[in-house]
């Protein structure tokens, strides 16, 4: 594979390309008051900057008034798209996120890949299919939508984690990402977890410790360059939960978001939160270990990802841009329990079972299941839309939940599969 590597990426661009076209001209002609925007707050962060005016306390034109919620090292980043044209801003980072959809599926579906030997043309048109299909999860679409930066952020962990021979110190991009929007912190817990106490890892040790060193410095440095701005966010932006939007709001699909949405005391609702966020985090995280320990490093990767949707206190449905982990870990974990299960037969032959799953995975996430519950609220059936709609307007926080169990329960039957296959003994896939 290594020496028809070089045009893979060239033909794989295209055909993502290609298929990117109908969404990026339908988002990118969209008026202009409703056109990317969350990059519209980027780079309004950056023109502050460069204008000497408060980060936290300037907004987005009418009629959209958003705040800069990100923390400072973000505004600073943000200054060169603040020196282009709003024109050409909307170009270059839609094309960057083009880009970064395609490093993370190259590396989330790599083992899968490289199974691929011949023809040679396989690879790249197999490669490009499946890029081009994350395209269209709905996670995905909002990045272009909204021109979010979660893709980029889901890419830097995921290299960190996964690239074989790093040319940068391992854990500095987890600590980018981690300084330049919070979430991604809950990879400082998963290096902890596994590079610390029984069975620990050595290189996990190693890691946390440079991504921890990274987000520091990065949270420090604005300190010194704008500490005005920098203490405003984190003693009192950051405090105010409202500055992103409604918690409340359908895109939060948060374990949060989904028990606010209940209306229930503020109290109650505040307990609820910590012990199910607690639990979920439990079992996200010990699964995410028990992962890493044998061999999964995908799934491990795809958990922790998924702890990031779920226990933050707000996560908007593009913040699900780990959906595409989360398929590539499924694939990869269903793929071996299918191999392990013998040579196919019957229809098998035809429908491999391993692609049936992630398949119907994907079309879950590429349907706007979350706005039908809103619809059927709105048609104020009785008893149907009140509860149903409620489940069905969570559907996207709900598909997590499940995806962290199936993802756990499919890596550990996969890893049971191989156990037993080689000590020669019978493997049932089911």
């Amino acid at each position: 594979m290594a020496g028809r590597r070089w045009w893979v990426w060239p033909v794989a661009l295209l055909v993502v390309g290609l298929a990117a076209v109908p969404l990026v001209s339908y988002w990118l002609t969209n008026p202009a008051d409703q056109r990317l925007v969350d990059l519209d707050v980027y780079r309004t962060g950056g023109e502050s900057l460069l204008r000497g005016l408060p980060v936290y306390d300037v907004i987005t034109p009418a009629p959209q008034l958003l705040p800069f919620t990100y923390p400072p090292i973000a505004a600073i980043l943000a200054v060169p798209l603040a020196m282009m044209s709003w024109p050409a801003a909307q170009w270059v980072w839609t094309a960057g996120v083009l880009l970064c959809l395609t490093v993370t599926v190259w590396y989330a579906f790599r083992e899968l890949l490289a199974r691929v030997r011949r023809p040679a043309w396989a690879l790249p048109l197999l490669f490009g299919a499946l890029a081009a299909a994350c395209t269209y999860l709905m996670p995905i679409r909002d990045q272009v939508r909204f021109g979010q930066v979660d893709i980029l952020l889901v890419m830097l962990c995921l290299v960190d984690c996964l690239a074989r021979r790093p040319w940068w110190p391992r854990g500095m991009l987890i600590g980018l990402a981690t300084a330049v929007k919070l979430t991604p912190g809950v990879f400082l817990i998963y290096l902890l977890i596994t590079g610390f106490g029984r069975d620990a890892l050595p290189e996990q040790r190693r890691t946390f410790f440079m991504a921890a060193f990274t987000t520091v410095l990065l949270t420090v440095l604005p300190f010194l360059v704008i500490p005005h701005d920098a203490a405003d966010f984190w003693f009192s932006a950051l405090l105010d939960s409202g500055r992103v939007g409604s918690n409340t709001a359908t895109t939060n699909q948060s374990l949060r978001g989904m028990l606010l949405r209940l209306y229930l005391p503020e109290t109650l609702t505040a307990l609820l939160w910590l012990v199910l966020a607690a639990a979920v985090a439990w079992y996200g995280f010990r699964h995410a270990r028990r992962a890493l320990l044998n061999g999964d490093r995908m799934t491990a990767v795809a958990l922790t990802g998924l702890m990031a949707v779920l226990i933050s206190p707000v996560a908007w449905i593009h913040h699900l841009a780990w959906s595409v982990v989360a398929l590539a870990a499924l694939a990869g974990s269903e793929l071996r329990l299918w191999r392990a299960g013998g040579p196919p037969t019957g229809v098998r032959r035809f429908v491999p079972a391993w692609v049936l799953l992630p398949a119907g995975v994907w079309l879950y996430y590429v349907l706007p299941i979350p706005w039908w519950g809103v619809s059927l609220r709105a048609a104020e059936i009785p008893v149907l839309s009140p509860v149903a709609g409620r489940v069905v307007q969570d559907a996207f926080g709900l598909g997590a939940i499940g995806l962290v169990w199936l993802l756990a329960r499919r890596s550990r039957q996969a890893c049971a599969a191989a156990e037993r296959t080689a000590a020669g003994e019978p493997v049932s896939a089911s």
